[in-house]
């Protein structure tokens, strides 16, 4: 059976934990030598694109990038018709699209893992990434942890709640009215036996809190919202006073890229509490262990 990842729940908690320990292989075996992996970019990256290559070129593989105009998902030909041609190349399939639908339309007919690399519900990568920063920083444990996510309950945090699900820890979410985590995740952490709180208080989201994560305001797609963003997203900056209610020793996560006076002050992301540069440096690792599981550890599964 062909193993998508269009979500973190496409892998049960186990195989979390797999990629996971996979991930921390810095001599990997070379798992793709001789085969090529598709990246497919409709929206623009640093830490997708650099990540993706290098990872299936560390495990002896080729990566082919190819931008969105290039192929021109359902305007020059069917999302459906770019999978099943590229799937006569490569042995998988990443992409990075405005829609999710277009990963679930490519995934239905390709025949060869496709992999979510950011769509606009989920960020899967991101999410393993994350989990692997604070499970190097803590020593290998999540199970008992608290997570506090402040910002806008958006495609990043969807996929971190449900992956601190998966690895027992708890969460706690605070977002400005009308923005923060549909039903639907809820009820998806839920299923996975996990905690999470949402509020629209930051304060109360933090206090205790053994890490804290953001993101920005005003992703790519909602400039025209940005206004209203802007009034409603305002009290949720993550400053020192707000990482002060954290737990001692409390660390700061955020996906990048950052606006510093924004979502997080200068002093908070540049300061001794960040993980953000070996949170970056981790998507080469989440990427390589995923792989590593889809054509090594986890081929049969």
């Amino acid at each position: 059976m062909t193993r998508h990842l269009l979500d973190i729940d496409d892998l049960a908690p186990e195989e979390l934990e797999a990629v996971l320990d996979l991930a921390t292989d810095e001599y990997p075996p070379r798992v793709l030598a001789g085969r090529g992996v598709a990246l497919v970019f409709q929206k623009p990256s640093a830490r997708a694109r650099n990540s993706s290559e290098l990872a299936v070129f560390q495990l002896g593989g080729h990566p082919v990038t190819i931008r969105g105009d290039e192929v021109g998902i359902d305007a020059r030909e069917s999302a459906e018709d770019v999978a099943r041609t590229l799937a006569q190349y490569h042995c998988a399939i990443g992409a990075r699209v405005l829609d999710h639908s277009v990963l679930e339309r490519m995934a239905a007919v390709a025949g060869v893992p496709v992999v979510n690399l950011l769509s606009d519900r989920a960020h899967p990568l991101q999410a393993i990434a994350d989990l692997l920063t604070l499970r190097t920083h803590w020593g290998g444990k999540l199970a008992g942890r608290c997570v506090a996510w402040v910002g806008d309950g958006n495609n990043v945090a969807r996929s971190l709640v449900l992956a601190c699900a998966m690895a027992g820890t708890e969460v706690r979410v605070a977002s400005p009215a009308g923005h923060g985590l549909n039903e639907v995740t809820v009820d998806a952490v839920s299923a996975f036996g996990g905690t999470i709180i949402q509020s629209q208080s930051p304060a109360e989201a933090v206090d205790g809190a053994d890490a804290v994560c953001t993101d920005v305001w005003i992703s790519m797609g909602q400039e025209a919202e940005s206004v209203e963003r802007m009034d409603a997203f305002r009290p949720y900056q993550v400053g020192p006073q707000l990482m002060a209610l954290a737990a001692p020793g409390a660390v700061f996560l955020h996906c990048l890229p950052a606006h510093r006076g924004q979502e997080v002050t200068a002093d908070v992301i540049d300061g001794p509490a960040s993980l953000v540069w070996p949170q970056a440096g981790n998507r080469l690792r989440a990427m390589r262990g995923l792989l590593l599981w889809m054509f090594g550890a986890g081929a049969a599964a």
